[in-house]
């Protein structure tokens, strides 16, 4: 594979914002239940499927059955984790709006660091096939 391949070019970061639409999704609903009896919080722990997805693509390729086949990446599966809550309410939820905010807050910001670098590698890619 060239060095001009899209893997090389837009390293994680195409997954990164999939994992980071995902996990957008989760806190959400946990905001959204935060007055739901009972409902236990969720997150999806991107660091751990980062650090999968870097070994992953270091170690494991799908074969290709013609050499102008662009190279398969294998999808992470996501783990969903429950959250464990500073001070569980008696109601059994253990949704703290104040810690769902802060990580919705954290990830948004993450997934718009990841689009304006792939925004502007796409940017370049394109102006260098066009010669300007």
């Amino acid at each position: 594979m060239s060095a001009l391949g899209f893997n090389h070019s837009l390293g994680i970061h195409d997954n990164a914002l999939l994992v980071r639409a995902k996990r957008s999704e989760v806190l959400a609903n946990n905001l959204a239940n935060a007055d739901t009896p009972n409902f236990k919080a969720r997150d999806i722990d991107f660091q751990a499927m980062l650090r999968g997805e870097v070994s992953r693509q270091q170690n494991m390729s799908v074969a290709q059955t013609n050499e102008r086949h662009i190279p398969g990446r294998v999808q992470a599966t996501e783990e969903m984790l429950y959250r464990h809550p500073l001070q569980p309410s008696i109601d059994g939820n253990t949704v703290d709006v104040n810690v769902e905010n802060a990580e919705f807050t954290k990830n948004a910001m993450g997934y718009n660091a990841s689009f304006d670098f792939l925004n502007r590698k796409f940017r370049g890619l394109t102006s260098a096939l066009r010669g300007d």
